[in-house]
């Protein structure tokens, strides 16, 4: 493509003719076919990614830079970051916010602000690099947790979530290159399966006899400022960048109206809040695990951590009983708690079931990650094989939030209530649908038939719905269960073929 005047050349063929033979006399080969050279394609080379939610991550010439300098020197900081935040990647995140998202505590939309896009996003660039940009306190909501308590949620301004997922991408161009394999937790092309195979596979492949199942005690509310503000300052030296993560740690939520402080903690819903924690638990607890593993391990050891959930497997329980002794103290230097009440050691792994059975005990006890329990079982072999299933905890708790809304829908049409049951079950089935779990996901959808069943017989007490119009409506509605995921084993090996899953 002509760039600063220069033509398109050739791509010359990499392929060498086929049955070539150079002959005694004639210095030149003679070949049955020959590959020909062939102009590039039209345009392509230079083309600019599409933007929008479904765009992924813009490449940037100038952050790629920045990435190369942070894998090269893990011990640089980078005093220039403030103008990698432009218009244009400003219009980015705007695009990338959800258009339905609830609004802030300013009210407004991302529709209203899009209506005059171009004249917001110069004049909030402008207050960003003159410094006149303040955050506003997010609005706290709360949101039913799976244990039947309630969780909040900060709901950050608009412009407050365009700035923090701009600032947010230039930062991921820094600390991808620093994060261990082990962290799965809101990264980029990183997510909740991504971590389950993992997990799944060192336990198969890996000598685990013994697992360490471990919570954090309210952890994005416990987050020390302070120690956080060191942990970034080992990587940015931008003042300005620091002053947005302070300015947005210190903006206070609003509720009911009342402003309050934040002393401690990030606001679980903002956009910035993800990197941020999984900066606090690197320099806290990965790299510090990464270091017991090589230098005080006696034997095999896994380690899988999701955010604040983590699961970690021994070989040894001298190991896994140190550890976790450890690890208190670890957590408790940078004011942090383990769940008592969550934090276990269990036997576990391929002998856990003959070994206990030896003591007299029972079957091996189970420990859920991600929304699924895992269990020491076998093949149809006799061999050991990691069983997943669905936390019956979790499946209760969302029948229990189905029932509730089918009575709030109780008097809306079939059609009405058909589509939205088929969302809810499509969105269990896409997350669910694990191989050796379809016992579970057939269950999950039997139980949803009842629900509707009994909501559409309290609509009227003189027509009653029969079991078989329900199972006529299930089959026209409700997607059939069935396994949509492969076996953890190929999709891991599929995405670290070629590297170390740990850096």
């Amino acid at each position: 493509m002509n760039v600063n005047g220069q033509s398109d050349g050739r791509v010359v063929p990499a392929k060498p003719p086929n049955k070539a033979v150079r002959g005694r006399t004639a210095p030149t080969h003679t070949a049955a076919e020959v590959v020909e050279g062939r102009r590039p394609a039209k345009g392509n080379m230079a083309s600019d990614p599409r933007s929008g939610r479904s765009a992924g991550m813009r490449v940037s010439p100038a952050l790629d830079h920045v990435r190369q300098v942070a894998e090269r020197d893990k011990d640089v900081r980078f005093t220039a970051l403030l103008h990698h935040i432009d218009v244009e990647r400003l219009r980015g995140a705007y695009l990338g916010c959800k258009p339905k998202a609830a609004a802030g505590v300013d009210g407004v939309t991302w529709e209203a602000y899009g209506r005059n896009l171009e004249a917001n996003l110069q004049e909030l660039h402008g207050r960003l690099h003159r410094g006149a940009y303040r955050a506003k306190p997010s609005r706290r909501v709360y949101i039913p947790k799976a244990d039947g308590g309630q969780r909040p949620l900060g709901i950050s301004t608009l412009e407050d979530k365009i700035v923090q997922r701009a600032v947010v991408e230039v930062l991921n161009a820094i600390y991808e290159s620093d994060f261990l394999g082990f962290s799965y937790g809101f990264r980029p092309e990183r997510n909740q399966h991504n971590a389950l195979d993992a997990l799944a596979v060192g336990i198969e492949r890996k000598k685990v006899n013994w697992v360490l199942d471990a919570d954090i005690r309210d952890f994005f509310t416990s987050l020390d400022h302070g120690w956080l503000r060191r942990f970034v300052e080992h990587r940015i030296g931008d003042r300005r960048v620091l002053r947005l993560i302070q300015r947005w740690l210190k903006a206070g939520v609003m509720e009911d109206e009342v402003w309050a402080e934040s002393e401690e903690g990030t606001p679980q819903g903002a956009t910035v809040s993800p990197l941020l924690a999984n900066v606090y638990l690197h320099y806290a607890f990965d790299l510090w695990t990464e270091r017991w593993r090589r230098r005080q391990a006696s034997g095999d050891m896994v380690i899988v951590r999701y955010a604040d959930d983590f699961i970690v497997g021994f070989e040894h329980r001298e190991d896994a009983e140190r550890f976790q002794e450890e690890l208190s103290q670890r957590m408790g230097k940078f004011g942090l708690e383990l769940k008592a009440e969550k934090t276990r050691l269990i036997e576990f792994g391929r002998y856990a079931a003959r070994d206990r059975k030896g003591r007299g005990q029972g079957k091996p006890e189970t420990f859920d990650f991600l929304g699924f329990t895992h269990i020491s079982g076998k093949d149809r072999k006799g061999r050991f094989a990691l069983k997943r299933q669905t936390s019956k905890k979790r499946m209760r708790n969302k029948l229990k939030q189905v029932k509730a809304e089918l009575k709030q829908r109780m008097h809306q049409s079939i059609t009405e209530v058909g589509r939205w049951l088929r969302k809810v079950v499509q969105g269990h089935l896409n997350y669910y649908a694990v191989p050796g779990n379809l016992e579970m996901l057939v269950a999950y959808v039997e139980q949803i038939e009842r629900l509707w069943w009994r909501t559409m017989n309290r609509r009227s007490q003189r027509a009653k719905a029969t079991w078989e119009r329900v199972r006529r409506l299930s089959h026209q509605w409700l997607p059939k269960p069935r396994i949509r995921h492969p076996h953890p084993n190929i999709r891991f090996d599929a995405r670290t073929r070629g590297r170390s899953p740990v850096r």
